[in-house]
């Protein structure tokens, strides 16, 4: 591996750990509470259904980098939108942290020469029409309410977990295993901030992609 390239991906690692040590603040109001299916649905007046988030498919190293860079975008692009719309901090505090992400998936790309599918795009574009919808859907509930948003918030990062995991699983290459349980210790710190949020609410998130008992595990951890 290149020296250089070697150093920044570890410079990187070292601000994903930084970075990702965000934990809930004060207790919020908010009205309502939507379930899993009203997440991934569509306004009443439109037709168009969302695509299912299919976990664990096997892909090859550089599917799954691709994927990832996509995915912490996914993130990182929702949670701007609920900072802009609610104004409340831990949005932004975790949209630096996924930037973060971002940027380290971009070095193993590089790393790997594999092409990046978004470099600088902006927010809102993704290539993969699975996540480009999610993206749509998500920041339209997460807007109509601060409960919506704070679910919405965990559902993102219960999915971010449950992939990273299946990645991880799928490969051997250390490097990908590296920078992946880097993002995933970041993404459970994340889920424990949202999870917080939603305590204070009084509102029990129920994991949709990982198991109730490995949620446990990722609160009681903390």
């Amino acid at each position: 591996m290149n020296i250089v390239t070697k150093k920044t991906v570890v410079m990187l690692l070292v601000a994903i750990m930084a970075a990702t040590a965000v934990f809930a603040q004060g207790a919020l109001e908010a009205s309502g509470a939507v379930t899993m299916q009203q997440i991934l649905e569509m306004k009443e007046t439109e037709t168009k259904e969302i695509t299912d988030h299919t976990l664990g498919t096997e892909t090859t190293l550089e599917e799954g980098i691709i994927y990832m860079r996509e995915e912490e975008k996914l993130a990182r692009d929702v949670y701007l939108a609920m900072y802009e719309r609610w104004g409340i901090r831990i949005f932004a505090n975790i949209a630096r942290a996924e930037q973060r992400h971002m940027d380290a998936v971009a070095a193993l790309m590089k790393m790997k020469d594999v092409s990046d599918t978004v470099g600088d795009a902006d927010v809102g574009f993704f290539t993969i029409p699975e996540i480009k919808e999610l993206y749509t859907v998500l920041v339209e509930k997460g807007s109509q309410s601060v409960t919506d948003a704070f679910i919405v918030g965990a559902t993102i990062e219960d999915m971010d977990i449950a992939d990273l995991e299946a990645y991880i699983s799928q490969t051997e290459d250390p490097d990908a295993v590296l920078v992946y349980s880097r993002l995933l210790a970041g993404s459970e710190n994340h889920m424990f901030s949202f999870i917080a949020q939603l305590n204070r609410m009084n509102y029990d998130y129920q994991p949709q992609y990982i198991s109730k008992e490995r949620l446990a595990e990722i609160i009681n951890a903390r």
